[in-house]
Protein backbone atom coordinates (compact mmCIF):
# COMPACT_ATOMS: atom_id res chain seq x y z
CA UNK A 1 0.00 0.00 0.00
CA UNK A 2 1.10 3.47 -0.57
CA UNK A 3 -0.26 5.50 2.98
CA UNK A 4 -0.24 9.29 3.62
CA UNK A 5 0.50 10.21 7.04
CA UNK A 6 -0.13 13.71 7.88
CA UNK A 7 -0.23 15.62 11.63
CA UNK A 8 -1.64 19.13 12.80
CA UNK A 9 1.45 21.58 13.66
CA UNK A 10 0.30 22.02 17.12
CA UNK A 11 3.13 21.40 18.95
CA UNK A 12 5.15 18.49 17.96
CA UNK A 13 2.68 16.00 19.94
CA UNK A 14 0.71 15.01 16.78
CA UNK A 15 4.01 14.01 15.09
CA UNK A 16 5.49 12.16 17.91
CA UNK A 17 2.82 10.11 18.09
CA UNK A 18 2.73 8.94 14.32
CA UNK A 19 6.03 7.93 14.50
CA UNK A 20 5.52 4.39 15.94
CA UNK A 21 2.51 3.92 13.08
CA UNK A 22 5.33 5.55 10.17
CA UNK A 23 7.61 3.00 11.70
CA UNK A 24 4.76 -0.28 11.68
CA UNK A 25 3.51 0.99 8.31
CA UNK A 26 7.66 0.60 6.82
CA UNK A 27 8.23 -2.47 9.09
CA UNK A 28 5.23 -4.02 7.06
CA UNK A 29 6.60 -3.43 3.68
CA UNK A 30 4.19 -0.31 2.66
CA UNK A 31 5.29 2.86 1.21
CA UNK A 32 4.66 5.87 3.50
CA UNK A 33 4.68 9.51 2.28
CA UNK A 34 5.26 12.45 4.92
CA UNK A 35 2.70 15.00 4.85
CA UNK A 36 2.46 18.64 6.88
CA UNK A 37 4.25 21.84 7.91
CA UNK A 38 5.95 23.72 10.48
CA UNK A 39 7.87 22.40 13.13
CA UNK A 40 6.17 19.05 13.07
CA UNK A 41 7.08 18.53 9.60
CA UNK A 42 10.55 19.00 10.28
CA UNK A 43 10.44 16.42 13.28
CA UNK A 44 8.88 13.47 10.54
CA UNK A 45 11.55 14.74 8.24
CA UNK A 46 14.13 14.75 10.65
CA UNK A 47 13.08 10.52 11.69
CA UNK A 48 12.73 9.97 8.19
CA UNK A 49 15.11 11.87 5.76
CA UNK A 50 14.52 9.06 3.33
CA UNK A 51 10.64 9.24 2.71
CA UNK A 52 9.13 12.02 0.14
CA UNK A 53 7.29 14.78 2.50
CA UNK A 54 4.21 16.53 0.90
CA UNK A 55 4.19 20.56 2.20
CA UNK A 56 0.54 21.39 3.23
CA UNK A 57 -0.87 24.01 4.17
CA UNK A 58 0.54 25.86 6.84
CA UNK A 59 -0.61 26.51 10.39
CA UNK A 60 0.80 29.56 12.38
CA UNK A 61 -0.84 29.39 15.50
CA UNK A 62 -0.04 31.50 19.28
CA UNK A 63 -1.67 30.87 22.32
CA UNK A 64 -2.28 34.23 24.53
CA UNK A 65 0.17 35.30 27.51
CA UNK A 66 -2.22 35.56 30.06
CA UNK A 67 -4.44 32.45 31.88
CA UNK A 68 -7.20 32.25 29.30
CA UNK A 69 -6.74 30.74 25.41
CA UNK A 70 -10.77 31.69 24.61
CA UNK A 71 -10.12 34.78 22.43
CA UNK A 72 -6.61 32.91 21.04
CA UNK A 73 -8.29 30.38 19.78
CA UNK A 74 -11.61 32.10 18.49
CA UNK A 75 -9.31 34.43 16.68
CA UNK A 76 -7.71 31.41 15.27
CA UNK A 77 -10.82 29.99 13.92
CA UNK A 78 -10.66 31.59 10.28
CA UNK A 79 -6.97 30.38 10.11
CA UNK A 80 -8.32 26.98 11.32
CA UNK A 81 -10.75 26.81 8.61
CA UNK A 82 -8.91 28.47 5.79
CA UNK A 83 -5.67 26.11 6.41
CA UNK A 84 -8.18 22.99 6.35
CA UNK A 85 -10.09 23.93 3.45
CA UNK A 86 -6.49 24.31 2.11
CA UNK A 87 -5.91 21.12 2.98
CA UNK A 88 -8.80 19.60 1.07
CA UNK A 89 -7.55 21.26 -2.16
CA UNK A 90 -4.04 19.98 -1.84
CA UNK A 91 -4.64 16.36 -1.35
CA UNK A 92 -6.78 16.66 -4.57
CA UNK A 93 -3.87 17.82 -6.19
CA UNK A 94 -1.53 15.04 -4.60
CA UNK A 95 -4.37 12.40 -5.64
CA UNK A 96 -2.96 13.23 -9.00
CA UNK A 97 -0.19 12.28 -8.55
CA UNK A 98 -0.25 9.94 -5.68
CA UNK A 99 -2.57 6.46 -6.11
CA UNK A 100 -3.08 6.18 -2.14
CA UNK A 101 -4.48 3.58 -0.45
CA UNK A 102 -4.81 4.80 2.67
CA UNK A 103 -4.90 8.35 4.33
CA UNK A 104 -4.02 8.96 7.68
CA UNK A 105 -4.84 12.63 9.13
CA UNK A 106 -3.75 13.38 12.97
CA UNK A 107 -6.33 16.01 13.64
CA UNK A 108 -5.98 17.50 10.02
CA UNK A 109 -9.50 18.25 9.37
CA UNK A 110 -9.20 18.66 5.55
CA UNK A 111 -7.28 15.36 4.74
CA UNK A 112 -10.58 13.26 3.08
CA UNK A 113 -11.54 12.14 0.04
CA UNK A 114 -14.11 9.49 -1.32
CA UNK A 115 -11.97 7.91 -3.58
CA UNK A 116 -9.55 6.93 -1.00
CA UNK A 117 -9.44 4.80 2.60
CA UNK A 118 -9.33 7.89 5.09
CA UNK A 119 -8.27 7.51 8.71
CA UNK A 120 -8.49 10.37 11.18
CA UNK A 121 -6.60 9.78 14.80
CA UNK A 122 -7.75 11.72 17.61
CA UNK A 123 -7.74 11.27 21.61
CA UNK A 124 -10.79 13.84 22.12
CA UNK A 125 -13.38 12.50 21.16
CA UNK A 126 -14.98 14.85 23.76
CA UNK A 127 -13.78 18.41 23.84
CA UNK A 128 -13.06 19.88 26.49
CA UNK A 129 -13.83 23.42 27.34
CA UNK A 130 -12.54 26.09 29.89
CA UNK A 131 -15.45 26.25 32.75
CA UNK A 132 -17.25 29.93 31.74
CA UNK A 133 -17.78 28.01 28.69
CA UNK A 134 -18.69 24.56 29.56
CA UNK A 135 -22.13 25.17 28.29
CA UNK A 136 -20.69 24.58 25.06
CA UNK A 137 -19.14 21.39 25.16
CA UNK A 138 -22.05 19.78 23.62
CA UNK A 139 -21.84 22.03 20.25
CA UNK A 140 -18.09 21.91 20.14
CA UNK A 141 -18.69 17.80 20.47
CA UNK A 142 -21.20 18.16 17.42
CA UNK A 143 -18.75 20.09 15.48
CA UNK A 144 -15.69 17.93 15.86
CA UNK A 145 -17.98 14.87 15.02
CA UNK A 146 -19.05 16.44 12.05
CA UNK A 147 -15.39 16.79 10.62
CA UNK A 148 -14.41 13.24 11.81
CA UNK A 149 -17.57 11.58 10.84
CA UNK A 150 -16.41 12.52 7.09
CA UNK A 151 -13.58 10.02 7.85
CA UNK A 152 -14.05 5.78 6.94
CA UNK A 153 -12.54 5.04 10.23
CA UNK A 154 -11.49 6.72 13.44
CA UNK A 155 -8.28 5.76 15.28
CA UNK A 156 -7.99 6.50 19.00
CA UNK A 157 -4.67 6.48 20.65
CA UNK A 158 -5.87 5.43 24.12
CA UNK A 159 -6.60 1.67 25.56
CA UNK A 160 -9.90 0.20 24.95
CA UNK A 161 -11.08 -0.46 28.48
CA UNK A 162 -12.23 2.46 30.27
CA UNK A 163 -10.61 1.60 33.01
CA UNK A 164 -7.23 1.45 32.04
CA UNK A 165 -7.31 4.57 29.42
CA UNK A 166 -5.00 7.81 29.82
CA UNK A 167 -7.46 10.19 28.36
CA UNK A 168 -10.57 9.34 30.55
CA UNK A 169 -13.55 10.94 28.79
CA UNK A 170 -11.98 12.84 26.20
CA UNK A 171 -11.24 9.31 24.50
CA UNK A 172 -14.44 7.31 26.40
CA UNK A 173 -17.63 9.65 26.19
CA UNK A 174 -20.37 8.69 27.69
CA UNK A 175 -22.20 10.16 24.28
CA UNK A 176 -21.04 8.90 20.91
CA UNK A 177 -21.64 10.81 17.99
CA UNK A 178 -20.40 8.05 15.75
CA UNK A 179 -20.26 4.49 14.63
CA UNK A 180 -19.13 1.97 17.31
CA UNK A 181 -17.80 0.87 14.06
CA UNK A 182 -15.71 3.42 12.89
CA UNK A 183 -13.77 3.45 15.84
CA UNK A 184 -10.92 1.50 16.68
CA UNK A 185 -8.91 2.21 19.54
CA UNK A 186 -5.23 1.81 18.91
CA UNK A 187 -3.19 1.89 22.58
CA UNK A 188 -1.36 4.43 23.44
CA UNK A 189 0.82 6.00 20.68
CA UNK A 190 4.76 6.38 21.93
CA UNK A 191 7.92 7.71 19.96
CA UNK A 192 10.01 5.66 22.41
CA UNK A 193 8.34 2.02 21.30
CA UNK A 194 9.52 2.57 17.47
CA UNK A 195 13.07 2.49 18.95
CA UNK A 196 15.07 -0.55 18.58
CA UNK A 197 15.37 -2.94 20.96
CA UNK A 198 19.49 -2.63 20.57
CA UNK A 199 18.96 1.33 21.29
CA UNK A 200 18.81 1.19 25.15
CA UNK A 201 18.93 4.79 26.16
CA UNK A 202 22.43 5.24 27.70
CA UNK A 203 23.10 8.85 27.99
CA UNK A 204 26.87 10.16 28.63
CA UNK A 205 25.36 12.66 30.89
CA UNK A 206 22.70 11.80 33.62
CA UNK A 207 20.37 14.31 35.46
CA UNK A 208 18.53 14.69 38.58
CA UNK A 209 16.11 16.40 36.61
CA UNK A 210 14.77 16.42 33.38
CA UNK A 211 12.24 19.31 31.83
CA UNK A 212 10.60 18.48 28.57
CA UNK A 213 8.94 21.60 27.24
CA UNK A 214 6.59 22.00 24.55
CA UNK A 215 3.46 23.69 23.05
CA UNK A 216 2.09 26.94 21.00
CA UNK A 217 4.18 30.14 21.77
CA UNK A 218 4.88 32.57 24.22
CA UNK A 219 3.54 29.91 26.59
CA UNK A 220 6.34 27.54 25.58
CA UNK A 221 9.08 30.76 26.62
CA UNK A 222 7.60 31.70 29.30
CA UNK A 223 7.27 28.14 30.82
CA UNK A 224 11.15 27.86 29.74
CA UNK A 225 12.09 31.16 31.75
CA UNK A 226 10.20 30.13 34.89
CA UNK A 227 11.98 27.11 35.51
CA UNK A 228 15.17 28.55 34.29
CA UNK A 229 14.12 30.83 37.37
CA UNK A 230 12.94 27.78 39.51
CA UNK A 231 16.85 25.90 38.94
CA UNK A 232 19.40 28.76 38.25
CA UNK A 233 20.69 28.18 42.11
CA UNK A 234 19.82 24.30 41.99
CA UNK A 235 22.42 22.06 43.15
CA UNK A 236 20.83 18.94 41.33
CA UNK A 237 21.93 18.60 38.10
CA UNK A 238 19.10 19.75 35.92
CA UNK A 239 18.20 19.59 32.05
CA UNK A 240 15.82 21.36 30.02
CA UNK A 241 14.93 20.43 26.80
CA UNK A 242 13.52 23.81 24.82
CA UNK A 243 11.51 21.57 22.55
CA UNK A 244 12.95 23.54 19.64
CA UNK A 245 13.29 21.60 16.65
CA UNK A 246 14.54 23.38 14.10
CA UNK A 247 17.45 25.16 16.05
CA UNK A 248 21.23 23.83 16.26
CA UNK A 249 22.73 21.40 18.63
CA UNK A 250 23.39 23.79 21.23
CA UNK A 251 24.35 23.36 24.80
CA UNK A 252 24.18 25.85 27.24
CA UNK A 253 25.47 26.05 30.93
CA UNK A 254 24.25 27.80 33.96
CA UNK A 255 26.03 26.08 37.07
CA UNK A 256 24.20 22.74 37.60
CA UNK A 257 21.73 23.30 34.74
CA UNK A 258 21.73 22.52 31.32
CA UNK A 259 19.51 23.53 27.99
CA UNK A 260 19.47 21.95 24.67
CA UNK A 261 16.87 22.94 22.02
CA UNK A 262 16.52 18.96 21.01
CA UNK A 263 17.68 15.50 21.50
CA UNK A 264 17.37 12.49 19.69
CA UNK A 265 14.56 10.05 21.32
CA UNK A 266 17.06 7.99 22.24
CA UNK A 267 18.65 10.81 23.62
CA UNK A 268 15.90 11.83 25.66
CA UNK A 269 14.65 8.25 26.78
CA UNK A 270 17.81 7.98 28.46
CA UNK A 271 17.42 11.03 30.29
CA UNK A 272 14.14 10.29 31.14
CA UNK A 273 14.78 7.06 32.28
CA UNK A 274 17.64 8.16 34.65
CA UNK A 275 16.09 11.29 35.84
CA UNK A 276 14.12 10.90 39.55
CA UNK A 277 12.00 14.16 38.74
CA UNK A 278 10.41 14.68 35.77
CA UNK A 279 8.39 18.11 34.70
CA UNK A 280 6.29 18.58 31.47
CA UNK A 281 2.83 20.24 30.08
CA UNK A 282 0.30 17.60 30.70
CA UNK A 283 -0.12 16.95 26.76
CA UNK A 284 -1.52 13.92 25.44
CA UNK A 285 1.49 12.74 23.76
CA UNK A 286 3.63 13.61 26.62
CA UNK A 287 1.37 11.39 29.25
CA UNK A 288 1.69 8.72 26.57
CA UNK A 289 6.00 8.79 26.37
CA UNK A 290 6.14 8.78 30.11
CA UNK A 291 3.62 5.89 30.22
CA UNK A 292 5.19 3.76 27.57
CA UNK A 293 8.44 4.44 29.83
CA UNK A 294 6.73 3.43 33.17
CA UNK A 295 7.78 7.54 34.19
CA UNK A 296 4.03 8.50 35.03
CA UNK A 297 4.81 8.43 39.15
CA UNK A 298 8.12 10.47 38.38
CA UNK A 299 6.27 13.72 36.30
CA UNK A 300 5.31 16.82 37.90
CA UNK A 301 2.57 17.66 34.81
CA UNK A 302 2.30 21.55 34.83
CA UNK A 303 -0.86 22.60 32.29
CA UNK A 304 -0.49 25.04 29.89
CA UNK A 305 -2.00 28.13 31.50
CA UNK A 306 -6.24 28.38 29.86
CA UNK A 307 -5.73 24.73 28.12
CA UNK A 308 -9.09 23.43 30.13
CA UNK A 309 -7.65 19.73 27.97
CA UNK A 310 -4.15 19.68 29.46
CA UNK A 311 -5.48 20.70 33.00
CA UNK A 312 -8.33 17.66 32.42
CA UNK A 313 -5.57 15.23 31.76
CA UNK A 314 -3.30 16.42 34.63
CA UNK A 315 -5.89 15.99 37.42
CA UNK A 316 -7.20 12.68 35.80
CA UNK A 317 -3.30 11.20 36.53
CA UNK A 318 -2.96 13.28 39.68
CA UNK A 319 -6.25 11.04 40.74
CA UNK A 320 -5.48 7.94 39.17
CA UNK A 321 -1.58 8.31 41.47
CA UNK A 322 -4.04 9.11 44.51
CA UNK A 323 -2.38 12.70 45.25
CA UNK A 324 -3.79 16.09 44.84
CA UNK A 325 -2.41 18.12 41.98
CA UNK A 326 -1.92 21.54 44.12
CA UNK A 327 1.36 20.17 45.34
CA UNK A 328 4.49 20.60 43.57
CA UNK A 329 7.57 17.87 44.28
CA UNK A 330 11.22 19.51 43.96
Amino acid sequence: MTILIAPLNWGLGHATRCIPLIQRFLDEGHRVVLGGDGESGMLLRKHFPELSFLPLAPLHLRYSKGHSQVWAMLRALPRIIHSSIHDHMMLRTYLQQYCFDLIVSDNRFGLYTPHTRCVYITHQLQIRLPRPWRWLEPLAHTMHARIYNRYNEVWVPDYEAPQHCLAGELSHPKKLKISNSKIQYLGPLSRFTALPDSAPGTSTQQYDIVAVLSGLEPQRTRFEQELIQRFRSCQQEVLIIQGLVGRPRTKIRHGHLTIVPHLSDTEMRGALLHAQHIIARSGYSTLMDLDALGLLDRAELIPTPGQPEQEYLAHAIDVARGRSHDGRSE
